[in-house]
């Protein structure tokens, strides 16, 4: 079957886009829910941490949950709570609540949404076989692009109409995902067979863990600094979307071609393009240096988290994978978390050798004892 009448995935795709759309709007939602009932932008700010800090905590407890009840019947429940805790949040704030209800009234949407990214990457592995499954989350990898984009210029439209409006429609998106959201397993799962015994060693998954770091790492040295890096050639303020859209286009049509090849691939040549890729942004080249490293590392994102996802499926039970892939994501969100705090307090040509290093580490773990899931279509196998 093509994916692109894959109708059961093309369902999922949705679910999965409405259920990423509140975080991509959480920042300037919440920053523009405080200013107006507060006066207080910073408050904005403390809410977005928390907010990220619940799901990072809850990410892979909440996954296991998800992992012991099944997915198909544990994300629409999920999903119905952080719309209730993203309720709760106007309902707070149009009320004057103070601060400490607010910080804890954003827990709610906080720790059961940690879970959902995993929670739908396993619903996945049930909707598309395994043949599908690199162009399909190539394509997913693209369309996430649109959402990251569309998010924050749809609060900023949704604001015209009202303050709280944004945060409502934050909770509107969570039914929506809940609705879409998978009921039942595909036909593949059950008859896959081997996938529910104990996980490998903690050795084996090492690698793809790295993988995710390293993207988020190097992603935040050029998504946080825009403003640094053109201004670090002379170039006014206004040129800091080029390079945003430097990066998304490359991302975008990297992750395309990926998906029109349908392969998995060797992360380690996507690595490859990471050292490159920083080593150029680090070298400050002027103008050429600069697009050609944003690039190159924009054209490696989205086919490095194709295929490390591919090979923690591979390596991940069917009982762990909620859990895993939440990991897996929370160790991507660490990555972006501590490459931003690099590009506020280091050196900028500096804070991409950080991204280097982890590229580099986790290209040698694969080269120096590749994981058994490169190139292999199960553990089992």
């Amino acid at each position: 079957m093509s994916l692109f009448t894959h109708r059961a995935y093309w369902r999922w795709s949705a679910g999965v886009q409405f259920a990423r759309l509140p975080a991509t709007m959480a920042p300037l939602a919440f920053t523009l829910l405080t200013t107006a009932t507060t006066g207080s932008y910073r408050l904005g700010g403390v809410l977005v941490s928390v907010y990220v800090a619940a799901e990072m905590v809850g990410a892979v407890p909440v996954g296991r949950l998800l992992d012991r009840i099944g997915p198909a019947r544990g994300l629409p429940a999920l999903l119905v709570l952080t719309a209730a805790g993203f309720g709760v949040l106007a309902v707070a704030a149009a009320a004057g609540a103070p601060t400490g209800v607010l910080l804890a009234a954003v827990l709610l949407p906080g720790i059961a949404g940690g879970a959902l990214s995993g929670g739908f990457r396993t619903l996945l592995a049930d909707t598309v076989d395994d043949e599908l499954l690199p162009r399909a989350l190539s394509v997913d990898a693209m369309l996430l692009e649109g959402v990251l984009i569309g998010g924050p210029a749809l609060v900023a439209l949704l604001d015209l109409a009202g303050t709280f409006v944004p945060v409502a429609a934050m909770a509107v998106a969570c039914v929506a995902a809940a609705l879409l959201a998978p009921r039942r397993s595909g036909a593949h799962e059950r008859t896959e067979s081997g996938d529910d015994g104990p996980p490998a060693r903690l050795v084996a998954y090492l690698p793809w863990l790295c993988c995710a770091f390293t993207v988020g790492l190097l992603l935040s040295t050029i998504e946080v600094a825009p403003l640094p890096l053109v201004e670090r050639l002379g170039a006014p303020g206004t040129a800091a979307p080029v390079v945003i859209a430097v990066l998304s286009g490359a991302s975008i049509a990297g992750s395309a071609l990926y998906a029109w090849r349908g392969k998995t691939g060797d992360p380690r040549l996507f690595l490859a393009g990471f050292v490159v890729g920083g080593l150029l942004l680090a070298a400050d080249l002027g103008w050429p240096g600069l697009i050609g490293s944003v690039a190159v590392i924009g054209g490696c994102t989205g086919p490095l988290v194709a295929a490390t996802s591919v090979n923690l499926q591979r390596l991940l039970p069917k009982n762990r994978r909620s859990a895993g892939f939440s990991l897996s994501f929370t160790v991507q969100a660490c990555g972006f978390g501590l490459g931003s705090l690099a590009v506020g307090v280091l050196p900028l040509w500096l804070a991409p050798l950080f991204g280097v290093f982890a590229a580099a580490i986790a290209g040698g773990m694969l080269v120096v004892k590749p994981a058994r899931a490169i190139g292999t279509v199960s553990v089992t196998s």
